[in-house]
């Protein structure tokens, strides 16, 4: 058992037989009565997103949850393929529980599994990643300085949006959290 003390970003709370997972979490103590904590959210496995208060130093659960590297290899139907670089063990994660991560992934990459019991809960793909425009329309003559932007693809199939100069070919490094872009990558 833990204490409201204890919750941090990505602390797993098991409430009512369920999983959460905290995506943000701030200490308030007004002037007047007492302290509390105000979190952020998500349900483990149906990804709901929900606001709760808890009063300062309430006892609260928490789930043991491991969170390991792991390396991207390759799809498999539903199925994501995974594989453990230290002891070279695969694991199978559904589409499900992969969820938008795959509009970031590629083969080879490392992202982070957290699992719980046995069963994988959720894939944390690091801040940012670069991925090749596949394809984009040429950007027109003169609109080189404006703040215009154009739909691009990403060679994992998703459609970014970038700024009007970006051309085919071009590699650029994408936020995993929003899908926004944030900058050209030179090699």
């Amino acid at each position: 058992m833990a204490t409201t003390n204890d919750i941090k970003n990505g602390t797993v709370l098991k409430l009512e037989g369920q999983l959460w997972n905290v995506i943000e979490f701030q200490h308030v103590k007004p002037g007047k009565g007492g302290a509390f904590v105000r979190t952020k959210m998500r349900n483990v496995m149906s990804g709901k997103v929900v606001d709760k208060t808890f009063n300062a130093g309430l006892k609260i659960e928490t789930a043991t949850v491991d969170r390991r590297d792991y390396q991207y290899l390759y799809q498999d139907g539903e199925d994501f393929v995974f594989m453990d670089t230290s002891d070279y063990d695969q694991i199978h994660v559904s589409g499900a529980t992969v969820g938008d991560a795959t509009n970031f992934m590629l083969e080879n990459q490392m992202v982070n599994i957290a699992i719980h019991e046995g069963t994988p809960l959720y894939i944390e793909l690091p801040p940012s990643v670069v991925l090749e425009i596949t394809y984009t329309e040429p950007g027109l003559q003169g609109d080189r300085s404006s703040a215009g932007t154009k739909p691009a693809t990403v060679e994992t199939g998703y459609e970014i949006q970038v700024p009007l100069f970006v051309e085919q070919g071009t590699k650029v490094k994408v936020d995993t959290r929003d899908g926004s872009y944030l900058g050209r990558v030179n090699d």
